[in-house]
């Protein structure tokens, strides 16, 4: 009875949704929570846990058919929503398009034995940590969810025609420990006397479960694994462009896209070594310095490299002190306006990350989270590693690099920008934001606030920006290299060590990134590149009536909309 309640409810949500608003945008908000309950449930809307994905046919084909509606409803011009929400409306244009890709051309569905995995892994153990349920909604929704996880591998089975060696190996060894946990661990999980009314025998449940994995496992081994290629995931060219376009919603091709990188990269090698035979010559007092460029530049990053921290509860304390004076320094010069009350925590990474503790991140709320913290996770190495790898990991992370990127992650960088976002009235904006947007704007704010004078009595810290600049330019021109041009990773390590003067750390870590995500590599590029240039723009048209924070604050109210918008965005608060 729990259960049909708690389902009711959903829809009646979604009903009361439709009454309200009733327009392109609620609906399809619906349809998208319905498809996807568990990035929604992500995303922060709580409702959602009543409800798991399928992945059978026919809702795939639904859900195609509502993209395509989508799209059509879009291009109503006269529409009134159209007509008056043009920017939101080309954000669900964007994201209809990018579905339809998804899952009719490219059919992840039929080629990617990872979607499915990653679904499975996520099914219950959500439900068990949920503080919002009750008892008996938990093991109702524990049960509803077994039987879901045991559709999706029958629908995995029905419509997988192959896929990577190493995502098929991988997947394998993932499903190996579900079956594991389901069929011996799950019921030691839950708190519960015995058999519980709304979910019986669930002891057998979860071995009829682990039973259907095992099947999924063993059709991936004796079926897909035998007829799959060998070697990285290269997209290839043509697909690289589409993709590209796509990500853009704008054209560029990519040789238009390596060589604006190639041309940044020409342009900033010649700024570091600029500032770095300053640098040399003022600490020479006069003596002889290299003639080399090459010479001076290693001369100055090895000075900055040697200004950093010994171990990790050192950094902290760094980072704490550090997020307090750019809070300051950006309140004094008026670059931004601070939010009133603080939501962020910043900690070590834990060594359970994995490779993600080496390079750090930003753990930013989900914008419906009633609880909006927000974790800076620093970079992290264990005290017990060998001390010459701990000295070349800290290096990496030396001071006046932190300096710089303080303000890339926090002040006012992501979490800032997340923060201020999050009150948006725009549900799409929050839901489906322009991704090009988000390293762009952490980028374009290094250099507004390095331009304003922080830490200018250091010039390491420059020196710092400009290496990261040059690294931004790197991932673009590299993801283009592999993708498109076939480079290998170690054609990758050499160019980025010795053309782009990577830190060690963040050379060694490109590749994986290169193949997970080589279209969120160009945004660091292309985003602070199209900022910049809007910066231009709107100083030269506004004159001597620009005001910086008015335009800073401007960007970060207005949420994740793609950055051409900008110029019409500031014309309509002019008028």
């Amino acid at each position: 009875m729990r259960q049909i309640n708690a389902h009711l409810f959903f829809c009646f949500l979604i009903g009361l949704s439709h009454l309200e608003a009733g327009n392109i945008e609620t609906n399809y908000i619906d349809q998208w929570k319905r498809f996807y309950p568990t990035l929604a449930l992500d995303q922060g809307l709580h409702e959602a846990i009543f409800h798991f994905e399928k992945r059978d046919g026919e809702t795939i084909q639904n859900w195609i058919d509502t993209n395509k509606q989508l799209l059509a409803d879009l291009a109503e011009t006269e529409s009134p929503y159209v007509r008056n929400q043009s920017i939101d409306a080309r954000l669900l244009s964007m994201k209809a398009r990018s579905e339809i890709d998804r899952w009719e051309r490219r059919a992840v569905h039929r080629h990617s034995i990872r979607m499915y995995t990653e679904l499975i892994g996520k099914a219950v153990e959500p439900v068990l940590e949920a503080e919002i349920l009750n008892d008996y909604e938990r093991m109702s929704l524990v049960c509803q969810r077994m039987d879901a996880v045991k559709m999706l591998c029958r629908a995995a089975r029905e419509q997988l025609e192959g896929g990577s060696k190493r995502e098929l190996e991988r997947s394998i060894k993932a499903l190996s420990l579900q079956v594991v946990w389901y069929g011996e661990k799950l019921p030691g999980q839950i708190k519960s006397d015995g058999d519980h009314e709304d979910c019986p025998d669930l002891v057998q449940r979860g071995r009829d479960v682990a039973a259907e994995i095992q099947r999924l496992i063993d059709f991936a081994s004796q079926t897909l694994l035998p007829a799959s290629e060998e070697g990285p995931a290269v997209l290839g060219r043509s697909e690289y462009a589409k993709q590209l376009e796509l990500y853009l919603d704008q054209p560029m091709t990519p040789e238009q896209l390596a060589e604006m990188a190639k041309t940044e990269i020409e342009t900033v090698r010649g700024l570091i070594e600029e500032v770095s035979r300053k640098y040399v010559q003022k600490i020479a007092q006069g003596g002889a310095i290299p003639e080399l460029p090459d010479s001076l530049v290693s001369m100055a990053f090895r000075a900055m490299e040697r200004d950093a921290p010994v171990n990790g509860k050192e950094y902290l304390k760094f980072w704490l002190d550090l997020s307090e004076k750019a809070q300051r320094f950006i309140r004094e010069k008026r670059i931004a306006t601070l939010p009133d009350f603080q939501t962020l925590r910043i900690m070590p990474a834990p060594e359970s990350a994995g490779a993600a503790a080496r390079i750090g991140w930003v753990d930013s709320a989900p914008p419906f989270a009633p609880n909006p913290v927000t974790t800076l996770y620093l970079p992290s190495i264990p005290e017990d590693f060998p001390e010459a790898e701990r000295v070349d990991f800290w290096s990496s992370f030396n001071k006046p690099f932190n300096r710089m990127i303080v303000i890339h992650e926090l002040f006012p960088g992501h979490y800032m920008q997340i923060k201020i976002s999050r009150e948006t009235p725009h549900p799409v904006r929050l839901l489906f934001p322009y991704a090009l947007y988000f390293e762009g704007w952490a980028t374009f704010c290094e250099r507004v606030v390095l331009d304003a004078g922080w830490d200018a009595e250091n010039p390491l810290t420059y020196l710092a920006h400009l290496r990261k600049r040059l690294e931004n330019a790197n991932r673009a021109y590299t993801s283009v290299k592999v993708h498109c041009d076939g480079w290998t990773q170690e054609e990758v390590l050499r160019f980025s060590s010795e053309t782009s003067l990577l830190a060690p750390q963040f050379a060694k870590s490109l590749w994986g990134r290169l193949m997970r995500s080589p279209m969120q590599m160009t945004s660091y590029f292309l985003g602070g590149k199209q900022f910049t240039e809007l910066l231009r723009t709107e100083k030269k048209r506004m004159g001597e009536q620009f005001v910086l924070q008015k335009f800073m604050d401007t960007i970060m109210r207005s949420g994740a909309i793609p950055i051409d918008e900008f110029e019409a965005v500031f014309r309509k608060s002019q008028s």
